[in-house]
């Protein structure tokens, strides 16, 4: 049992050091843009498609969802709990990068392949509202609180498994903490929307 414990907590490391791969900061770095110099300095989708535009940002977005659901898939080898655990790793080293001075991105991409991969009709309907509430607010913080919202409440009303409703209440808790800035800027009027263009 400690052997397969100690295995474990190396995988959970190795899905943190897979999420901590700071791929909007690559990103940048093609364009010859430090992303944390530019608009919201945050090192995420959000803001890589703000000021890398639309095709780079893509590209970070799909790769940001991609660690996540990777490590989730690498932990279902070893059952539910260390799936969402390694999911979990995951997100938290997209937040606290070790390459980016344990700084990140706000963990919403990361989370959305973690739970894609594991309960896809939640994700699905998680991103309908998601995508619902930015078209009609023109805010992604708006979307993204939103979603870590909806995730957990759906995980529990739909019966999902038990450790996936514990990491999803946490994870959304997480989220939601992330963005308590923006919620302050939005009722100060000073969230940036997205600009029509």
């Amino acid at each position: 049992m400690g052997q397969e414990w100690v295995g474990s907590l190396l995988l959970m490391v190795a899905a943190f050091v897979l999420g901590s791969i700071p791929f909007a900061y690559l990103a940048g770095r093609l364009r010859g843009i430090d992303i944390r110099q530019h608009g919201s300095g945050n090192v995420g989708a959000t803001n890589a498609f703000r000021v890398l535009g639309a095709p780079l940002g893509a590209l970070v977005l799909l790769c940001d969802a991609s660690k996540g659901a990777l490590a989730a898939w690498w932990g279902l080898a070893q059952g539910e709990l260390i799936a969402v655990l390694m999911g979990l790793a995951a997100i938290l080293g997209h937040t606290f990068s070790p390459f980016m001075r344990f700084k990140g991105g706000k963990g919403v991409a990361s989370a959305a392949g973690v739970f894609l991969l594991l309960a896809p009709d939640v994700m699905g309907v998680t991103v309908v509202l998601f995508l619902a509430s930015v078209l009609l607010t023109r805010y992604v913080s708006v979307g993204s609180m939103l979603a870590s919202v909806t995730l957990p409440a759906l995980m529990v009303w739909w019966d999902k498994p038990f450790p996936y409703q514990i990491v999803a209440v946490v994870t959304g808790a997480f989220v939601f903490y992330r963005h308590i800035p923006n919620l302050q800027r939005l009722l100060a009027g000073q969230e940036n929307p997205i600009r029509r263009k």
